[in-house]
């Protein structure tokens, strides 16, 4: 691929903006040498003002999504978006998050562009765990392990009933839960189904990924092995 074409899908400007750039003299090679638009050169090797070019497609992004934050494109209010460099919203293919956490959950976000990986990480069917661990405002009753892991729980409003859910009380009035879907809402109405209404909710890990150091707002590029732990549970 051509470096004007390569440049511009990671989002760092139009086609116009990027020619401006190798103009510019600020695309170069690792040794410093200026490059031009129909050089072919490999990613790695290519810089932009000094520095590095972002991932290429198949970027996985984990994400600390604070409460009060969407996953949306263009919703109202603060978007997971606008916690990243604005250029990523360029890019082609679009990043998009895998699966969406609710404005008033926290918790472990992942964002890619591999539109395959996406579909695996979020289909029913590849078994992927998710897990949260969820506050509710009044004592559990103590037979939500075996509600969530019967896999005859219907929610209002549906009729095929959940896949079987784990459910481990942490204290009087929280639990972790591990589910292998992906409905709206699940775990607020899984509770809502048991007479519980969810104070909080914080997505801990997604198959074998956790949030490790990651403070709320704060992401990263996984590397290889990482995005491979998640199917590692």
């Amino acid at each position: 691929m051509k470096l004007l074409r390569m440049i511009a899908n990671l989002g760092y400007g139009s086609r116009k903006e990027v020619k401006a750039m190798f103009r510019a003299g600020r695309i170069t090679d690792v040794d410093g040498e200026v490059l031009y638009a129909d050089d072919v050169v490999e990613h790695n090797r290519v810089r932009v003002d000094g520095e590095a070019l972002d991932p290429p497609q198949g970027m996985v992004i984990a994400l600390h999504k604070p409460v009060g934050v969407t996953c949306s494109h263009n919703d109202a209010g603060p978007l997971v978006y606008d916690l990243l460099p604005p250029r990523f919203l360029q890019r082609r293919p679009v990043l998009s998050s895998v699966g969406r956490l609710d404005r008033d959950t926290s918790g472990l976000l992942l964002l890619t562009d591999d539109g395959a990986l996406l579909h695996r990480i979020i289909s029913p069917k590849h078994h992927v765990p998710k897990t949260y661990v969820a506050t509710v405002t009044a004592p559990l009753r103590g037979d939500e392990a075996e509600r969530f892991a019967a896999g005859d729980l219907v929610l209002k409003g549906e009729t095929t009933a959940l896949a079987p859910a784990v459910c481990e009380a942490l204290g009087a009035r929280q639990a972790r839960v591990v589910l292998t879907e992906g409905r709206y809402h699940q775990v607020r109405r899984m509770f809502a189904a048991c007479g519980h209404h969810v104070e909080s909710l914080h997505r801990e890990r997604i198959g074998g990924l956790g949030l490790q150091d990651l403070a709320p707002g704060d992401w990263r590029v996984l590397q290889r092995t990482e995005i491979d732990t998640i199917f590692k549970a």
